[in-house]
């Protein structure tokens, strides 16, 4: 299987993403990812066999609780690019509100999963959510002025859980499929 663990909008998003990912629509080069499986990635954890399942769940448990977060607003606004400006691949809707706490349930989770054997990430937490890939660099300076230029807001809601994520990839891009809700703070 394989996993990741996720903090996903809530479906009624869906159409915002979309109007976002439309202000790019014209940039060549662009891969859009489906607005209706829009997420944060907490942590990418790779495959994962069904052995190993139980002590990843046990991990993420404990990794809500050491967080001691709670639940809490987020705001999906703004706009950046990974790595940066001059060389895109990555084109995202960033995170305002809310963006300490998903640090904290990414670090907790990182700490804990790392126990277990899975690769520690290689650069800096940064929540957001992916909205398009750069394939080529075609259109790359629309996306360089949408992006210094637009400040889109898509919604605010409350983040009560993180989720564990199974994606299958197919010829129509990857499918994301629930594996296990946890809740956060007390309310398991």
């Amino acid at each position: 299987m394989r996993l990741f663990v996720s903090i996903d909008l809530p479906e009624e998003f869906a159409a915002e993403v979309e109007a976002v990912q439309d202000e790019f629509a014209d940039a060549s080069g662009l891969s859009f990812t489906d607005p209706e499986q829009a997420h944060v990635t907490v942590k990418f954890l790779g495959d994962v066999t069904r052995g190993e399942l139980p002590r990843v769940k046990n991990a993420l448990r404990r990794a809500i609780e050491e967080s001691g977060v709670e639940p809490f607003e987020a705001t999906y606004e703004g706009l950046g690019v990974f790595p940066g400006l001059g060389y895109i691949q990555v084109l995202w809707l960033g995170v305002g509100a809310g963006s300490d706490e998903m640090t904290s349930l990414h670090e907790a989770v990182e700490r804990e999963v790392t126990r277990l054997g899975f690769d520690p990430e290689d650069h800096d937490f940064t929540p957001h959510v992916t909205l398009a890939r750069m394939e080529h660099a075609g259109g790359k300076e629309l996306v360089q002025e949408n992006v210094e230029e637009l400040a889109p807001t898509v919604g605010t809601t409350d983040v009560t859980e993180i989720r564990l994520t199974e994606s299958v990839l197919t010829d129509d891009g990857p499918e994301y499929s629930t594996v296990e809700s946890f809740a956060l703070g007390d309310g398991e």
